[in-house]
């Protein structure tokens, strides 16, 4: 980066805030895809007025910058493909700036741990839902970028369906406000609904207004041992369709139950077709040991071998062990894991997984599926057992697209949870037609003609 230019940076931010040297380009050039790419500066804006000078400058210097929550996306979505300066919020903007009580709302910066919201509106008896696995690292700002997901989706929805408005700064400097604080808005474009999930393409997130919710009371766990995959997804859309709101319905196929039991000996059946858990809460007890029965009824009758319903919490965490530690298990299948967060409607679930197992034998790959049954989405890994062979791992990559194409005729999508990136940009065209593409070109152009915001993400 020219000389200049690192003195503008330093001399706005203070030397503490805007960093050139080799260490701080290193630690911001890789996320959770562990590529790397290096940056040309890192800079922690303080405020929403740094983040417009900023933004001003490079929009008229043609300067890319790529805003940055956590770096813990899967997707490369904050990765320096091209060079560029990171706009990190970790450092200063992270705070909550409001919780109001009467509007059930929170204003937070896009710095914010999600976790850390979750635990102070919990001594107000609210209850923020989204629950992203990285929930105990990943950034607000992130989660809106990427409108995360988690295992609460199946009852309470996504990322989208908390944002009640939001505060960001166009390239060329100017404050935008998207959304209100009111239940109703039907006034003018649903901008707010375009900034989520554009992964800071469009612009900077710089204050987020979001829904609460009272906290449920009660919250049981359940479980349900299958004889196979589709046994197992009976149960789910029969259990659905009774009345029965699970807060998560989450599975584990035979390839996954195999390598949690092989690597932490919890007792697990491996010759089970698959396992699901299912959490239900809310404020009446006698409501939740309904949901239970229902759930009982409707697993044993789609031939569920056991149902087990935990004592405590003790006892419901033991239940949650394998989901939790599915990700870090199925190691023992390869050394070089590609995984996919694809999303299908859910009662095409089974012809989802009956054809991952066709191209798994198709491809000699274990392809070891778990997640969401609650809203259709399912974390598929094709493992490659040698990371170093070039023609095994591109043989890899075939598999996964084979895996897309699947999807994308189902009715489903590329991802439900990780966002493209740049991993998933060359299958956008899969799921888009050319006109469709050009319009979300179209839009981007709109919003940052000079293309200085995190440009060459999502096949864009």
């Amino acid at each position: 980066m020219k000389q200049e230019f690192e003195l503008f940076f330093k001399k706005l931010l203070g030397e503490e805030n805007a960093y050139f040297d080799e260490i701080h380009k290193r630690a911001y050039s890789y996320d959770a895809t562990r590529k790397h790419y290096l940056p040309d500066g890192v800079l922690f804006p303080r405020n929403e007025g740094d983040i417009c000078e900023i933004l001003k400058f490079c929009n008229e210097n043609k300067i890319i910058i790529i805003p940055r929550g956590s770096g813990s996306g899967f997707t490369g979505g904050a990765l320096a493909i091209n060079g560029g300066v990171i706009l990190s919020f970790e450092k200063h903007m992270n705070k909550i700036l409001e919780i109001d009580l009467e509007n059930l709302v929170a204003v937070v910066q896009p710095g914010l741990i999600n976790i850390n919201l979750q635990k102070e509106v919990k001594k107000y008896g609210l209850f923020y839902p989204p629950d992203p696995a990285s929930m105990e690292y990943s950034s607000l700002g992130g989660n809106v970028s990427e409108n995360a997901g988690g295992m609460r989706a199946a009852k309470y929805g996504i990322t989208k369906d908390y944002v009640m408005a939001l505060r960001a700064v166009l390239p060329n400097g100017e404050v935008i406000r998207a959304g209100k604080r009111t239940i109703k808005d039907v006034a003018g474009y649903n901008l707010a609904g375009i900034l989520i999930a554009s992964e800071g393409s469009l612009a900077v997130l710089s204050e987020l207004t979001l829904k609460l919710i009272p906290l449920p009371k009660f919250k049981k766990t359940a479980m349900g041992i299958f004889p196979s995959v589709q046994s197992a997804m009976n149960a789910v859309y029969k259990s659905l369709a009774s009345g029965v709101s699970p807060v998560s319905m989450e599975f584990l196929d035979n390839l996954s139950i195999r390598a949690v039991e092989q690597k932490f000996q919890k007792g697990l059946p491996v010759d089970a077709g698959a396992i699901l858990i299912a959490d239900v809460d809310g404020n009446v007890k006698e409501a939740l040991d309904e949901d239970l029965k229902k759930l009982q009824h409707y697993f044993l009758e789609e031939g569920a071998l056991e149902f087990k319903i935990a004592k405590d919490e003790e006892e419901a965490a033991n239940i949650w062990f394998a989901r939790k530690n599915c990700s870090q298990s199925i190691a023992m299948y390869g050394n070089l894991k590609l995984n996919e967060d694809i999303t299908v409607p859910r009662s095409k679930l089974p012809k989802l997984l009956e054809g991952i197992e066709e191209i798994s034998q198709k491809y000699d790959f274990k392809i070891p599926c778990f997640g969401h049954t609650g809203d259709g989405n399912v974390h598929t890994n094709v493992m490659v057992s040698d990371k170093n062979n070039e023609a095994e791992v591109k043989r890899g990559y075939e598999a996964v697209e084979e895996i897309f194409k699947l999807t994308i005729e189902l009715g489903g999508t590329l991802s439900g949870e990780h966002g493209i990136g740049i991993s998933k940009a060359p299958f956008m065209k899969l799921a888009f037609n050319e006109a469709e593409m050009n319009l979300m070109r179209n839009i981007k152009k709109a919003f940052d003609p000079n293309n200085i915001l995190n440009p060459f993400k999502m096949g864009l």
